[in-house]
């Protein structure tokens, strides 16, 4: 829970009453690899804080190679299936757990609570905006203007160690190639 209030303050200071508040509505919520945390069709009634581990956002396909990889979330990042959970309205995407996974969820409820109750609590949800609006800005950024090579290696220098725990063709999905391409530009690369 350290590592979400250091997180936070990076952006507003929080008094010890509503920190107490805040995490009162906290759970801890620890997840097996290979889980998927929402599925097509449910509504998303929490927003995560990640303390440790690795979540991917794809669209499900019959064919389980043409999955559409579009998202991953990573240590000391929100986490949620955000339009699902503001709209409070079914998920068009999924998101599963690449590896065992730590994080402090609150439910779409208790996040009215804090909002209400605290000082903090429109502070709050609009850096949890903010930053999640960020990671989509990025990424469709990303995919417009770089080359499938470029985002590998962004995505490479950015997260080295967590990318050895990210399965190639999801990677490959998430850059947009196949994973024959993705292997071509890994040879070239080294």
């Amino acid at each position: 829970m350290v590592n979400i209030r250091t997180y936070l303050e990076k952006s507003l200071l929080i008094n010890d009453s509503d920190w107490e508040f805040f995490t009162s509505r906290l759970v801890l919520r620890k997840v097996k690899k290979r889980t998927k945390l929402l599925e097509v069709g449910e509504i998303e009634n929490y927003i995560s804080f990640i303390d440790k581990g690795v979540v991917r956002f794809f669209i499900p396909k019959e064919d389980k190679e043409k999955e559409i990889t579009f998202g991953f979330c990573f240590s000391d990042e929100f986490i949620s299936a955000y339009d699902s959970f503001l709209t409070q309205s079914p998920s068009l995407y999924e998101l599963e757990t690449l590896t065992d996974l730590e994080m402090w969820s609150m439910s779409y409820e208790d996040l009215q609570e804090v909002y209400k109750e605290t000082s903090i609590g429109n502070a709050l949800g609009r850096i949890s905006s903010e930053r999640l609006y960020l990671i989509k800005s990025k990424r469709e950024q990303s995919l417009l203007n770089e080359t499938a090579e470029e985002r590998y290696l962004k995505l490479f220098d950015e997260r080295p160690k967590l990318i050895k725990e990210i399965p190639l063709k999801y990677i490959a999905s998430y850059i947009g190639v196949t994973a024959q391409a993705l292997s071509r530009i890994r040879k070239r690369i080294t």
